[in-house]
């Protein structure tokens, strides 16, 4: 396999607006999330009110970060897979968010009356991961070809010498 640079922005400055970016869209999910909860909540329960809303709000994530985060790079390949890409590259930021929102509301019962503070909790503790896998795994400048390939882009991250400008 040829190396080739695959994780877009290179420059500091590139990446923290493109971070900002990231940042802004998940508030909107964080609303999104928040809202589908409190309209699910009395005909599901809390519990599948709180599951599913994470789909809607991973949903609308996927379309705006394709549409500006990472405008560059996210108009490549199908859309129904870069989708389920989307979803299963961020299922450790699944993990963390519903973690955090499953284990308040159960251990604290303000949280469950008041779901919109476990989910603000949730949402923070897999912003980073999702970042930095959604960066990596899906909307990257060079799509992988074969899951060989996948497989070696997932786990090369030795920067070339002219990517010095991010930090290791």
């Amino acid at each position: 396999m040829r190396k080739s640079r695959i994780f877009y922005p290179r420059a500091k400055r590139q990446l923290m607006g493109q971070f900002l970016r990231f940042a802004v869209v998940g508030g909107m999910g964080f609303a999104w999330d928040t809202g589908t909860v409190y309209l699910l909540r009395p005909a599901l329960g809390l519990t599948m009110a709180i599951l599913l809303a994470y789909f809607v709000a991973a949903t609308i994530n996927w379309v705006f970060n394709r549409l500006w985060t990472f405008r560059n790079v996210a108009q490549r390949g199908h859309l129904f897979l870069q989708w389920l890409h989307f979803l299963a590259a961020n299922s450790l930021g699944f993990f963390l968010n519903r973690g955090t929102v499953y284990a308040l509301c159960l251990s604290i019962p303000f949280c469950a009356r008041y779901p919109v503070v476990p989910l603000a909790a949730g949402a923070l503790a897999g912003m980073f991961a999702n970042f930095n896998l959604s960066r990596r795994l899906v909307f990257r400048a060079k799509v992988p070809e074969t899951p060989l390939e996948l497989a070696q882009m997932t786990v090369e991250f030795s920067p070339e010498d002219s990517d010095r400008d991010l930090p290791r």
